[in-house]
């Protein structure tokens, strides 16, 4: 929306007239001080608003913003709220404090700097006690009020509990931390049994050898690879999905709630399931020796692992074997010689030769490989952290992930294309959810370019997306094992677009795949329900589905998954600033990885923990923040801090609250 005109724009009591230059509708981010950012879908810089100037517009809510110049930079945008036009549901987790007939939800999020008035009688009605951690929704805002007044939507408990901090960290997120009754109740209503009925028009996989690699801790089983060998050298290899969309049906109740949770949510303690546990734990976990419903793709492939035909429909199979990665690792590093050789351990060591063909093939293809650590926090039974460490991806790992990417890439394929099985053609494409990763910002990739030009590398410029990933590649490789590899890779990560689902196929980027989609697990991501859902009409000659429609549907999920993990990086946020509490005054090595107008950011080494030393804390120099060479710089001395230098901090503060660590700079250690 674009209005180049004078326009007067009404805040608080007064009015003002200022030349809009453009307006956007967004949604809020709000600071600890009062003044908030608005983020505009499609736009990589968000709009700064003073706190004069917001309306009294809170974190979440949509608003419609008018631009009206930039700041005194010149870059930053900055504007003023004309209209709040939805306000966020989500509540905000605070403090409960009483004052005679009088309560108040104190606030320490940095996201909200108002306390919110609630009534006192309702509050302790609700359970709230003085000093408890409760969650709040703003209801409303009377004018001429110094804050918000709303209503306790959740008791949590006790602050500094484990179960009240996770729990809060769901609840501002607003996101479930239990089932309704009635949804319990529709799941356990569904039969136990298989009928003779329902395995009528499936194949029966029960007599091929079939089993799961999962982790270690893994409840529930989504998906199983079953494996022959054929008289004629080649192979047939079956991925074997869950068939959740068989007892979740649309309209339902369990349906509907799947639908709004979009996806289940892990935190660092606990999984927060999309369905409820009889389906996700039970009827649709592909345990060992039990017959299961299941939708799959079964693939007859060259022993190379050339694809020579493939299958897609209902079966029913049962698992012979319930393996965890480590488990199939060790038959993978210690194969037994061939003759001696259990037919389980023929399967998972000519899976993984497949495997590692089909990998070799997407890089091939331009598939980047972004080889940032997976770190994970291990905790006692308290949810205590007592360790934090690097999860590695072993050949294993890499076994399962393959060939989930085969199967919704067959998938996706079959459908856009309007493809073939067994020879019977499909009329034509039809509308279908895929998985799609556009291709990268030209604009940061140049700036990537220019980066590590200071540090002697050349990177070849790039025009197109397979050029791009060919370049990043090169630089990649050539950076391993340097200083600064970590910040040519963070950069690189910063020009990446974001992976969605869609109606509209562009293909996935990342992965080098022109057909994408996700069917692998329906157990923990809506997305998969309705693609089997879709795929199982259409090999029934079904029509096409509306496409506007499924398109919201998949805005809905894709702003789901958003949120899911935000909520997940939120309680490993935590549970790292918890790690470090006993170490406030420790000194640790690490390095520089990101740099802002306030601060410098910087990575312990061997945990990869991140915090922040302030600019106004560095008291060697006043240090200038060079947007354009992307380093701090002194003003007297011309010392410069760049990403991946080398540096020696130690942890002034640790704020559980703002999931924020404090660090001060000891020495350049480079």
């Amino acid at each position: 929306m674009k209005r180049k005109k004078q326009q007067k724009i009404r805040s608080g009591k007064k009015s003002h007239s200022r030349k809009v230059v453009q307006e956007f509708t967004g949604k809020v981010q709000m600071t600890r001080e009062g003044f908030i950012f608005v983020i505009v879908d499609g736009q990589d810089d968000d709009i700064y608003v003073k706190a004069s100037r917001t309306r009294r517009a809170l974190n979440g809510d949509i608003v419609r913003v008018a631009v009206t110049g930039r700041g005194s930079s010149g870059k930053r945008r900055e504007g003023e709220v004309i209209e709040i036009l939805e306000h966020s549901k989500a509540p905000f987790v605070g403090y409960m404090h009483f004052v005679g007939a009088q309560a108040w939800v104190l606030m320490q999020s940095k996201f909200m700097p108002y306390d919110i008035q609630v009534d006192a009688e309702e509050a302790r009605a609700a359970g709230a006690e003085a000093g408890m951690k409760v969650a709040a929704v703003v209801d409303g805002w009377r004018r001429g009020e110094t804050c918000p007044y709303g209503h306790i939507s959740d008791v949590l408990g006790k602050p500094g509990d484990n179960e009240t901090e996770m729990h809060a960290i769901l609840a501002e997120f607003n996101l479930p931390y239990r089932f309704s009754s009635e949804v319990e109740n529709a799941a356990d209503a569904i039969p136990d049994e298989i009928t003779a009925e329902e395995l009528k028009g499936r194949k029966d996989y029960r007599s091929t050898l079939t089993f799961t690699i999962d982790p270690s801790d893994a409840k529930d089983f989504d998906d199983a690879l079953s494996f022959k060998d054929l008289p004629n050298g080649d192979l047939e290899v079956g991925v074997h999905i869950a068939d959740v969309s068989h007892y979740v049906r649309p309209g339902g109740q369990v349906d509907a709630e799947a639908r709004e949770r979009g996806t289940s949510v892990y935190l660092v303690d606990r999984t927060v399931p999309m369905l409820p546990e009889k389906l996700c734990n039970k009827l649709c976990s592909l345990r060992q020796d039990e017959d299961k419903l299941t939708f799959s793709v079964v693939f007859v492939m060259g022993p190379k692992g050339a694809v020579r035909s493939r299958w897609f429909g209902r079966t029913v199979i049962r698992s012979d074997r319930r393996m965890d990665y480590e488990q199939a690792q060790q038959i993978i590093e210690n194969p037994p010689a061939k003759e001696e050789q259990t037919p389980l351990e023929h399967a998972i060591l000519t899976l993984n030769g497949l495997a590692k063909n089909l990998r070799q093939a997407r890089f091939r293809a331009g598939a980047i490989n972004f080889d940032r650590p997976e770190m994970k926090v291990e905790i006692d039974e308290q949810g205590k952290p007592v360790r934090v460490y690097q999860k590695i991806a072993k050949e294993s790992n890499n076994l399962i992930e393959e060939f989930m990417l085969l199967a919704n890439r067959s998938v996706a394929e079959f459908v856009a294309t309007g493809g073939k099985m067994n020879g019977v053609a499909m009329k034509s494409a039809k509308t279908f959810v895929y998985r799609v990763h556009g291709e990268p910002n030209y604009e940061k990739l140049s700036g990537l370019r220019d980066f590590a030009s200071n540090f002697g590398y050349r990177m070849a410029e790039a025009t197109t997306g397979k050029k791009a990933a060919s370049s990043l590649r090169d630089l990649l490789g050539a950076a391993k094992g340097k200083p600064e590899y970590d910040a040519f890779e963070n950069l690189a990560l910063r020009s990446m677009a974001k992976a969605v689902y869609s109606t509209d196929n562009i293909g996935h980027y990342g992965l080098a795949f022109p057909f994408y989609t996700h069917f692998t697990s329906p157990i923990r991501r809506y997305p998969d329900l309705m693609v089997h859902r879709l795929l199982g009409s259409y090999l029934r000659g079904g029509d096409s589905v509306d496409k506007n429609r499924f398109e919201r549907e998949c805005v809905h999920a894709s702003e789901r998954e958003l949120v899911a993990a935000d909520a997940e990086r939120t309680s490993v946020k935590y549970k790292l600033v918890e790690f470090m509490q006993d170490k406030v005054g420790m000194e640790f090595e690490g390095c520089v990885s990101g740099l802002t107008e306030w601060g410098m950011y910087v990575e312990l080494d061997e945990t990869h923990i991140e915090g922040m030393v302030a600019l106004r804390e560095m008291h060697s120099d006043f240090f200038d923040f060079d947007e354009a060479h992307y380093r701090l710089r002194g003003r007297r001395t011309g010392k410069q801090y760049r990403l991946g230098d080398r540096v020696r901090i130690k942890v002034e503060a640790a704020n559980l609250e703002q999931r924020l660590l404090d660090f001060s700079l000891i020495e350049n250690s480079r």
